[in-house]
């Protein structure tokens, strides 16, 4: 273990001691301590599911990023490993930003980017961003390779590799900045060693962003999914409402054609904080996304507690009917359920259901019954501080927080789906809610800040009734 790395690890073992728990969660993954991003390098390796995300150690603040290390046997119950990669290189010397990790034989390989200033770090005319290469046998210890792709000519933001294996070849999907118009660029290689530029795999039109952060790009039921998180899109109505985006463009490609898609960016989850997702594949052929359950400048209360920043709980994704992207928990959740806790009350009339007191971690299920339920408002309230309902005058779905102590209140809604029953899973954590709609139709995903005393579900109908076909909940716990 280098210098850097011990260093890092001896000072994350001292801060997580320290932590305080009120808001770090039971059952997502979140760094031992100080400040976590994006999630990087998820793969299956040697028998375990491995997650790397953007780290640094010293602080709750960003940071020069560390690639920080968890795995696990089901993508539940995670083991924190020692920190991967620090920022300890000519090629990373300021950063080791986001990457991917790709099986290749018996070697795991972290394929990252190396952020580096040339001179003074207060402008972009000094930045370089460069891919680099780092291996392992073991899935732990890491040896470094340096540099693969140089920064291209006049560029200075590029990074976020993604890379995958296709016929005789790798592929690697970059995203880059020029001027005001974000990319994607496409590279090959034979032995993740020297990449070939394959050119623009896809580029911002008018309007869809100045910068495209983390692609992803993967076969999906015939079609080929462009995953992606665009900066600088305006907001638009309900659309776009968050600093920075998540979505995809669905289309058509092969290995020396182009990427043929109809240019229709869709978010992927419509709460307050989702972003940077990756997938992989799972050894029985599932596509696997998880997400940072954050955004960028967003006030995170728990920085006063000693750690920030925490991942999605992993999400299998699949084409529906209608051509979107589904998303639902992976199956491997169902392992955190204790007992099952019904709600005996089936149709409430202007008034208000006790359903679970300090609930900390629970799935709770909602299944409203959309014909009989005319209440202009019915959902389920945790405390005061979080609401999850229909509006039937909107006809919408809204998650609505309010937490004025940390600055932290608005809604975020869908249209509501169409069907007779609305069904809802809500996985509630201690500082965290995540909404899955009708099986994955439909995500909304932000963190909340309970206080103590304000942890109690009830559920609710205003101005007049609705009814319930199933309702309940499990307890979760690790």
């Amino acid at each position: 273990m280098t210098s850097l790395l011990k260093q890092a690890e001896e000072t994350l073992e001292k801060a997580h001691a320290g932590i305080n728990p009120r808001w770090y969660p039971r059952y997502h993954l979140a760094a031992r301590a100080g400040w976590m991003n994006d999630p990087n390098g998820l793969v299956w390796f040697d028998g375990w599911y491995h997650a790397f995300y953007q780290h640094h150690p010293y602080s709750t603040k960003w940071g020069p990023m560390h690639w920080g290390h968890a795995r696990s046997k089901d993508l539940v119950h995670w083991e924190h490993m020692p920190v991967a990669l620090a920022p300890e290189g000519p090629a990373d010397k300021d950063g080791c930003f986001s990457g991917s990790a790709v099986v290749d034989g018996d070697t795991l390989a972290l394929i990252y980017t190396g952020h580096k200033f040339h001179g003074p770090a207060d402008t972009d005319d000094n930045l370089y961003q460069v891919q680099c290469l780092a291996t392992s046998r073991d899935g732990i210890h890491f040896e470094r390779h340096g540099m693969v792709i140089d920064t291209p000519p006049g560029l200075h933001h590029f990074r976020d590799p993604k890379v995958w294996r296709e016929g005789e070849f790798w592929y690697m999907v970059v995203g880059s900045r020029v001027g005001n118009t974000g990319q994607v660029r496409l590279y090959r290689s034979t032995n993740l060693q020297e990449w070939h530029d394959e050119g623009i795999l896809a580029e911002a039109e008018q309007g869809m962003g100045y910068m495209w952060e983390c692609p992803d790009f993967f076969a999906l039921n015939g079609s080929r999914v462009l995953m992606f998180s665009p900066q600088g899109l305006v907001a638009e109505g309900y659309k776009n409402r968050n600093l920075f985006q998540s979505g995809y463009l669905l289309g058509e490609w092969q290995p020396g054609q182009p990427f043929s898609h109809d240019g229709q960016f869709i978010e992927m989850d419509s709460g307050h904080d989702f972003y940077a997702p990756q997938s992989f594949l799972s050894p029985d052929g599932r596509r696997i996304v998880i997400g940072w359950l954050d955004m960028w400048e967003s006030p995170m209360p728990e920085q006063q507690d000693g750690w920030a920043g925490m991942l999605s709980l992993p999400r299998e994704v699949s084409l529906g009917d209608n051509n979107r992207l589904m998303m639902k928990p992976i199956a491997e959740v169902t392992a955190l359920r204790g007992s099952y806790f019904p709600v005996p009350a089936h149709c409430l009339n202007n008034q208000r259901v006790f359903v679970a007191a300090e609930a900390e971690a629970v799935e709770l299920l909602l299944e409203w019954e959309r014909g009989t339920s005319l209440a202009e408002q019915y959902g389920m309230v945790l405390g005061d501080g979080l609401r999850i309902y229909v509006d039937n005058q909107a006809q919408r779905l809204v998650l609505e927080r309010n937490y004025p102590d940390f600055s932290l209140m608005g809604t975020r809604s869908i249209p509501l789906p169409e069907g007779s029953i609305l069904s809802l899973r809500i996985f509630i954590d201690r500082s965290s809610v995540e909404v899955f709609v009708n099986e994955g139709e439909a995500c909304l995903s932000s963190r909340i800040y309970p206080q103590p005393g304000q942890r109690d579900i009830m559920l609710f109908a205003n101005s007049g009734a609705a009814a319930l076909k199933e309702a309940g909940y499990w307890s979760l716990d690790k």
